[in-house]
Order: structure tokens, then sequence, then C-alpha cells
């Protein structure tokens, strides 16, 4: 199975939260914390739940940071 990754750069924070909300998901996606200082993660998503992972980024985006770069 091939996976995506996606690189963010969030509200330093709010990464525990973030987790938290990927796993309460059933795993669609798996963050990494590449960087916790400046607040950058990654994603590992398989891609059948792409588009599930994009709704939750959207909704997470009207509450904070939430940049892909």
């Amino acid at each position: 199975m091939k996976t995506i990754y996606k690189e963010f750069r969030v509200e330093k924070s709010r990464i525990g939260f973030i987790r938290f909300i990927f796993e309460a998901h059933e795993g669609i996606a798996v963050p990494t914390t590449l960087d916790p200082k400046t607040g950058h993660i990654r994603l590992a998503i398989i891609p059948e739940q792409m588009e599930s992972v994009q709704m939750v980024v959207d909704d997470l985006k009207k509450d904070f940071m939430f940049d892909e770069v």
C-alpha cells in the first residue's frame, strides 16, 4: 500500500491535540512531529483516506494555524 506524506506548520501548542484528533478518527492519518519548536508536523495518509483527512484539516484550520508546507 502506498502512503501519502503531507507536511504542515501548526501552532506548536496544538501538536498534542492534533495527534489526539487523528487517533480519534480511527487512524485515518498518523501524525509525526518533525520539529516541535516550530510546529512542523507530517501526516502519513493512506490514499483511500485522503478526502477524510482533508476534511479534518479544513475543520481544524477554522480554529488555529494549520498550513501546508
